[in-house]
């Protein structure tokens, strides 16, 4: 346990930041090195005269930046050596723990049977060039005719020719960002975005950006003011429910950010994992500038997880540059996957299981409007999820280890935010990674928690 501790007659409003200013200081100047165990919330709120909710902040602050670590039945310590981020929801399946915090779509007996029925399939009508051939030109030339009619599906008119196979949406991000921003360029996304945003653009050497939303998604004054203030080269957005906080981007607005873009020539990626299982919304971005949109959409949300197969539409200007990443990052989309999701095009399997899904969200979105009808949550009737702003004086970190403390387990937050400018500590909650009555026990634990009075756990010193 360190003997250092913070100056009270240095604390400034936010008290929070401030404090966490502090012993970011003392980590810098070396006061506090690697492996020291910081004093509790508790001890240290006792100390400077500061409440434990305020302490707790100021701690959940220092391990976003990657500056402490916090373990629970153990403490806090000093952690100045460099970590991989930690995805917000669980790796693996804890036993019997309810896991709201993978974001899936709701699966039955009915997807392991259309999967063992694809499977024989395959069996019987592999082609030689899925299972022969390296190149994507003799691969994939159906499967782009294929591709096509599917994308009409999600309201895009768009030639085979500029339509790349992906494993999925994840890889398709990836060659989108390698092929519209190179390293020390500037990437901008609302500020709070997709959770591999921020590490992958570290990865890439991209500067990232967190612009100002609201309840539509980015605002276009902020992406005009950002173009104007430093050379950004693209905007990563999410227009259709897939969002952390399941935004629906109206029509005006989406014309008017491509104005934006076409006005600083900057291009876009849209990220639209949904498709057409989102009723009712506007044409995608890609439609109002097609000359700059890199548009991803993919089967894995939607259809079957195992399913990972997606779809990269470049417009002419990157579509040499989408092929080259592409080459080099996966060099060509799994072939035999591929056929599986082509065949379910062609004999309208993915559109049933659309359709099946659909429905299913149905009955869990009522299911979240009932167990968290006295909260203030954000959702969208197709989303796979919810996102609830934690009342106030409830610290996230707490909050999640408390949830799993009570067998749920959630996604924070923070982990999906890009800057912190109007943070409000929240949580991501997913619906369809859980059987309903899972799902119905696992949010009326988060309910109860968000309702009570909020408490930082207790650590040993």
């Amino acid at each position: 346990m360190t003997k250092w501790r913070p100056d009270p007659s240095k604390l400034s409003r936010p008290a929070y930041l401030s404090l966490a200013e502090q012993i970011a200081g003392a980590i810098r100047d070396g006061d506090l090195v690697n492996g020291t165990q910081l004093p509790t919330h508790r001890r240290l709120a006792d100390d400077i005269g500061l409440s434990v909710q305020t302490v707790s902040r100021a701690y959940d602050e220092l391990i976003r930046r990657g500056l402490i670590s916090g373990e629970i039945g153990r403490g806090s310590f000093v952690q100045t050596q460099s970590r991989e981020p930690e995805p917000p929801y669980l790796p693996e399946r804890l036993g019997e723990l309810i896991d709201l915090s993978i974001l899936k779509p709701v699966c039955d007996t009915l997807h392991i049977e259309k999967m063992r029925s694809a499977f024989a399939w395959l069996s019987e009508n592999l082609p030689a060039s899925s299972a022969l051939s390296f190149r994507p030109n003799v691969v994939f030339p159906r499967h782009r005719q294929a591709a096509a009619r599917w994308l009409a599906e999600c309201g895009l008119d768009v030639s085979p020719l500029n339509i790349s196979l992906t494993n999925g949406a994840t890889s398709a991000m990836t060659v989108a960002l390698m092929s519209v921003a190179p390293p020390g360029s500037t990437l901008v996304t609302e500020r709070i975005s997709h959770h591999t945003l921020v590490p992958l653009c570290s990865y890439l050497g991209i500067a990232l950006e967190g612009l100002a939303m609201d309840e539509e998604g980015m605002l276009p004054e902020a992406l005009d003011a950002a173009c104007r203030r430093s050379p950004v080269r693209a905007a990563f957005l999410q227009p259709s429910a897939i969002g952390p906080t399941a935004v629906m981007m109206g029509e005006e607005r989406r014309r008017a950010l491509a104005e934006v873009a076409r006005r600083h020539d900057i291009a876009l990626i849209e990220n639209d994992i949904l498709g057409p299982l989102v009723e009712g919304r506007p044409s995608p971005l890609a439609s109002f500038a097609p000359e700059r949109t890199l548009y991803i959409t993919s089967f894995t949300k939607i259809t079957v997880p195992g399913l990972r197969i997606g779809y990269l539409v470049a417009p002419d200007r990157y579509v040499a540059a989408v092929a080259n990443r592409h080459l080099v990052s996966n060099w060509i989309a799994t072939p035999s996957i591929a056929e599986i999701a082509t065949h379910w095009v062609e004999d309208g399997t993915a559109m049933e299981l659309v359709n099946w899904q659909r429905r299913s969200l149905a009955r869990r979105h009522a299911i979240a409007r009932e167990t968290l009808a006295d909260l203030s949550f954000r959702s969208h009737p197709q989303s796979l999820h919810a996102w609830l702003p934690l009342p106030e004086g409830h610290v996230e970190e707490n909050f999640v280890a408390q949830a799993r403390l009570r067998g749920v387990a959630i996604a924070p937050g923070s982990s999906f935010r890009t800057t912190d400018i109007h943070w409000q500590p929240a949580v991501r909650i997913s619906l369809g990674s859980s059987s309903e009555d899972e799902l119905r026990t696992g949010l009326s634990v988060v309910a109860s928690l968000a309702q009570g009075n909020p408490e930082a756990l207790l650590l040993a010193i």
